[in-house]
């Protein structure tokens, strides 16, 4: 748990089904105030449902949820946000053929005008998203004018990133931000997440790169067949012994398959 004190997030016996599937069986799970937690498992264990719920993208069937110790029942994206949560997906809801400014304002535009009389305060949002892009560490961005299909992968991270933070959230849960990115991008997204540890941001880290989670997390939760099955704080905790656990379920699992 996060020195800082306090819960950002609380999961308790959370169920998910899709019809004849099940997602989630029994999913408890807590995020401390300015912590970072890792979440590991294989695909089909559940961590997209788990982090749609948190979002407010499905509703659990079962189960409880506590933002910032308060029972919530989390009915939409927009009411997720609304506490401070948001999410950045691994396909980050960008427009490729918009502007930094403008994806940064993507449903949030600054408008001026009277009445129904409105239009696009582009000399503003252009000044904000200078200023977010800047509080957040960007350094390798040279314009917030340039088209995002012109940007890297890990810029594209940032970005995204810096929407969430400067909308409002507190609370980050990012889908794979390392995903198919090389050492030096991976980087500037791992300094990204710790500067925002710094400043007091809480987040939940879906990744598969062990390493990554074991250098920038304190604490890693595996989720298995929809249950979480292990948590421990990173300091406890290695790549060998988190490799060894998948592995034996994936033994397990081929074992069980008929022949």
């Amino acid at each position: 748990m996060s020195t800082n004190g306090g819960e950002a997030l609380r999961v308790e016996n959370v169920a998910k089904n899709f019809g004849a599937v099940t997602a989630l069986v029994d999913v408890s799970l807590r995020l401390g105030q300015g912590e970072v937690v890792g979440l590991i498992g294989d695909n089909g264990a559940g961590k997209s449902t788990l982090v749609k719920i948190l979002s407010g993208f499905q509703r659990p069937d079962h189960g409880r949820i506590f933002v910032n110790g308060k029972e919530e029942s989390i009915r939409s994206v927009d009411h997720a946000r609304s506490l401070g949560i948001d999410t950045v997906y691994q396909d980050l809801a960008l427009v490729p053929s918009l502007s930094v400014t403008h994806n940064m304002f993507l449903n949030r535009e600054v408008t001026i005008g009277i009445g129904p009389l409105r239009w696009l305060h582009n000399r503003e949002m252009r000044r904000r998203a200078r200023e977010y892009i800047e509080a957040i560490g960007i350094r390798t961005l040279r314009s917030v004018d340039a088209e995002v299909a012109m940007l890297s992968g890990g810029q594209r991270q940032a970005i995204a990133i810096a929407r969430s933070v400067h909308s409002g959230a507190r609370t980050l849960l990012l889908d794979e931000p390392l995903a198919a990115m090389g050492a030096k991008e991976g980087e500037m997204i791992l300094d990204l997440i710790r500067d925002l540890k710094e400043k007091g941001h809480s987040m939940i880290v879906v990744a598969h790169n062990f390493i990554h989670v074991l250098e920038i997390c304190d604490r890693v939760n595996l989720l298995q067949h929809g249950k979480i099955t292990f948590d421990m704080a990173t300091a406890e905790t290695s790549a060998e012994q988190l490799t060894d656990l998948v592995a034996a379920e994936y033994r397990a699992t081929k074992k069980a398959k008929p022949v």
